[in-house]
């Protein structure tokens, strides 16, 4: 009778390319044997790519650069918290810090990417250190979002058929059984044909050592690209040392992280097998308006009493009014660049009324053909940036208007950025998929809204585009005054914030989601999961392992 088999953990490829596998050492009357699965020799590394604030950041150790006037060397500038406790802590010390702490703070000039963050691997993980899976730049995401992403990942793309002596009878194991009859209709796909035995056959072929790429999400997204690109070739070059066949690599990417992978795939589109795309702000977001323009949302129409509690913690962290926010994202780029763009659908930004019977009523889009321009508005009373908050901290001399041309040189590198850098490129081994549930409203268009009928008057509304205007703490809000040489010049109408309005996952909405659909092989519109949330939601992961298993059919 054969001796029973026990599956050891996978080998670790040491720096030589030499296999290293661990086992204990058992009594004589234990007859089980240990198996080590012998990885193949052809590798696809795969990078997760995470979200604007998703990455770790610290004062740079580099003493080249430019110095954090708030921070030592190597201290900590973002790290966003794991857990309850973590959280109710950085909100309560975030909400101690003024406009001038905070923009001393996230200077993305004096930072770097910090990949001392945390790490738990999972039980899967057996076999793998601490300090190897450091090596793989884990480190560097968030954790709570991105680590049992991360784990899952290199357990489960690691081990695709049931071990057996009988090669020629295995089949798929459980999980990628899982995979290849998942309910389709989950993804809003009942279409699309199903993987293949065949399709897995090919996918394991590979193996899939999982890696991480944070980035410094207060610069552009081009650096960042170019940052990705770098990690991309070493550690394909890493690979190749190692006497192993490696050639591509698949990105998969979160939110903005997927405006990094394009613009890196467009530089090397050959070292990359294929792209999936999670919840990417495609066409940008009116969110990041109301963010600059107002503060970071409180609340939404559509959360739980749970999600607006969490909602308010986050916006004490991220700055609950546009004069802390302001000073952070006005002259960094990453924000910018989650703007609407040039490609978001017209009009999104809208001076409204609500009428004596509640119902609300648009009276006058707040357009500019080109949306750039607006952003470069410093005057009306619905800009996006008040030069007056941005550099609390007195880094600009106030006499030189340095500060304003630091602005106009960010948005700028934004436009640049969309039209130029990415404009409507997509790598084309790409998926996506994105939120449009009812229950994850988000800001489709952002409303200015009044209560005051007399912003329904023709006249009136014709003036609302030109008003000038001057800002309040209350909530917010913003007080517009009629210009000069116009009748009832000098009187003024106060609009607040509207709520989200549209279908989406409570940050990207789904105008700009849809985005990709036409450029990628197949877009998937789907609901039941927040944005931060989506690779924690069982069948966006799923959906995740099957497009990888569909990209890797088209490996060199």
């Amino acid at each position: 009778m054969a001796e029973p088999i026990r599956r050891l953990p996978d080998p670790i490829v040491n720096a030589d390319g030499k296999l290293e596998g661990k086992s204990i050492l058992t009594p004589q009357s234990v007859k089980t044997r240990g198996a080590i699965a012998i990885p193949s020799n052809k590798v696809i590394p795969v990078i997760l790519v995470p979200g604007i604030m998703g990455s770790n950041l610290r004062a740079t150790t580099n003493k080249k650069q430019a110095q954090n006037t708030e921070l030592s060397v190597g201290n900590p500038a973002w790290r966003p918290p794991n857990g309850v406790r973590e959280g109710l802590r950085e909100a309560k010390m975030w909400d101690g810090r003024g406009p001038a702490v905070r923009q001393q703070i996230l200077d993305g000039d004096t930072l770097e990417v910090d990949n001392t963050g945390l790490i738990e691997p999972s039980g899967e993980m057996e076999g793998m250190t601490v300090e190897q899976l450091r090596n793989r730049w884990w480190g560097e995401v968030h954790w709570s979002s991105y680590g049992p992403l991360l784990c899952e990942l290199q357990s489960k793309l690691n081990s695709t058929f049931e071990a057996s002596l009988i090669l020629r009878n295995r089949q798929p194991n459980s999980h990628w059984e899982s995979i290849m009859e998942y309910d389709h209709e989950k993804w809003n796909a009942a279409d699309m044909s199903k993987l293949t035995v065949g399709n897995l056959e090919k996918f394991a072929q590979y193996q899939y050592p999982v890696y991480a790429c944070g980035y410094n999400w207060t610069q552009s997204n081009e650096l960042s690209g170019i940052r990705l690109k770098t990690r991309v070739l070493e550690i394909i070059d890493l690979w190749i040392k190692r006497k192993f066949d490696c050639k591509q690599v698949i990105l998969v990417t979160h939110s903005m992280g997927g405006l990094v992978a394009r613009a890196c795939a467009k530089q090397i589109p050959d070292r990359i097998v294929g792209i999936s795309h999670g919840v990417m702000p495609a066409l940008g977001a009116p969110l990041a308006y109301r963010r600059m323009a107002c503060g970071t949302e409180k609340s939404s129409p559509s959360a739980t009493i749970k999600g607006n509690f969490e909602m308010e913690k986050f916006s004490q962290i991220a700055g609950d009014t546009t004069e802390k926010t302001t000073p952070t994202m006005a002259m960094a780029c990453g924000a910018l660049e989650l703007l609407p763009n040039h490609l978001y659908p017209q009009p999104w930004l809208m001076a409204s009324v609500r009428k004596r019977d509640g119902s609300i009523e648009d009276v006058c889009p707040l357009f500019y053909q080109n949306v750039y321009d607006l952003y470069r508005e410093f005057s009306t009373w619905y800009r996006v940036i008040d030069l007056d908050l941005v550099d609390p901290a007195r880094k600009y001399d106030p006499k030189t208007g340095e500060a304003k041309r630091a602005v106009i040189r960010a948005v700028g590198q934004a436009e640049k950025f969309h039209t130029q850098v990415l404009d409507s490129y997509y790598h084309p081994n790409s998926y996506a998929y994105y939120g449009a549930d009812p229950e994850q409203l988000s800001f489709g268009v952002f409303r200015w809204i009044t209560d005051d009928q007399g912003a329904l008057n023709q006249q009136v509304r014709s003036l609302l585009i030109v008003g000038q205007g001057r800002g309040t703490n209350f909530n917010g809000g913003k007080t517009m005054i009629m210009p000069e040489n116009f009748v009832g010049a000098g009187s003024s109408y106060f609009f607040m914030p509207g709520a989200q309005d549209a279908p989406g996952d409570g940050t990207v909405s789904h105008q700009s989601g849809d985005g990709p659909r036409g450029r990628v092989k197949r877009v998937f519109r789907t609901t039941g999961f927040s944005h931060q949330g989506s690779y924690k939601d069982e069948h966006m992961i799923s959906l995740t392992f099957n497009l990888i298993a569909r990209i890797v059919q088209e490996a060199k």
